[in-house]
């Protein structure tokens, strides 16, 4: 009966991690379809045509144009692709210089308020775009930001979402080697960076993990804040690609998918510690 119960699961979850993965099979193979065969399977949906839209998993004939035509032709995926590496590389940089500090500070030191803090981080880490929209678009327009990176740039900075991430691992680091530390004469500088910042790696990394994918694929503030389309990140011209060209669509949306991918590898293991510190009680 045991034997059943569990051949279920495994049945039950693989299951569902191929209906999760079937959106980037379907990506991967499109990527290869030259567009004939796009417009005999998608027909219905690409020229609202009748009848209902096919898929197939092998394409029927493999051409390596969409590759060639996007690595070698396309100089707008190559500028939108710097632009979106250029606004995370900042954003990550930004939150390294002021959101591990904030973070080392509300979990080391006692002060007045301290508690009150942390909860209003924990509010504006919950509020969605829509309702801070207005403010940061007054803002940056004050600070005379707005079309340019730095409209991006300045409020992934700040983001406090890697404050409350970052916090929930410094909190762990026993208090005694603290004490120890500053018994021996270390400064606050020295306890950060050589006890901190090492027992802390992995709140760090799962932050800077969780910072980039977002960063790299965000649109709702380059939708509102960039006019310039020599500006636009990546998100923002692959909706820009014309519907008659699909292969070379699902080629660059392959490609625009590689870096998450390989950076949410790197930070695996890092991002299952931070999800289980989140959830561990004060």
């Amino acid at each position: 009966m045991k034997k059943m119960v569990n051949l279920m699961k495994n049945i039950l979850l693989w299951t569902v991690c191929l209906i999760m993965i079937t959106p980037v099979l379907c990506l991967f193979s499109g990527a290869f379809m030259d567009q004939l065969e796009l417009t005999e399977l998608l027909g219905p949906v690409l020229n609202h045509t009748e009848g209902l839209a096919a898929w197939h998993f092998l394409p029927q004939f493999p051409t390596l144009q969409n590759l060639v035509e996007l690595l070698l032709d396309s100089l707008e995926f190559y500028q939108t692709f710097w632009n979106s590496l250029k606004i995370t590389l900042f954003t990550l940089v930004g939150q390294l210089i002021f959101a591990m500090p904030a973070a080392w500070g509300l979990a080391v030191y006692e002060f007045p308020g301290r508690k009150q803090l942390y909860f209003l981080y924990v509010i504006l880490m919950m509020l969605p775009f829509q309702v801070t929209m207005l403010s940061e678009y007054l803002a940056l327009d004050r600070l005379q930001l707005l079309d340019s990176h730095w409209a991006i740039i300045m409020p992934g900075v700040f983001s406090t979402f890697s404050v409350f991430l970052m916090y929930r691992f410094f909190w762990g680091v026993p208090k005694e080697v603290i004490e120890a530390a500053r018994i021996d004469g270390a400064g606050e500088f020295i306890i950060f960076f050589h006890i901190g910042i090492p027992l802390g790696k992995a709140g760090i990394i799962s932050a800077m993990v969780l910072q980039f994918l977002e960063s790299f694929h965000q649109m709702e503030r380059p939708l509102v804040f960039l006019k310039n389309k020599e500006l636009w990140p990546l998100s923002m011209y692959l909706p820009e690609i014309d519907i008659s060209q699909a292969g070379f669509a699902f080629c660059a949306s392959l490609f625009a998918l590689l870096p998450a991918v390989l950076v949410f590898l790197f930070g695996q293991e890092y991002l299952e510690q931070g999800i289980a510190c989140t959830v561990q009680k004060e």
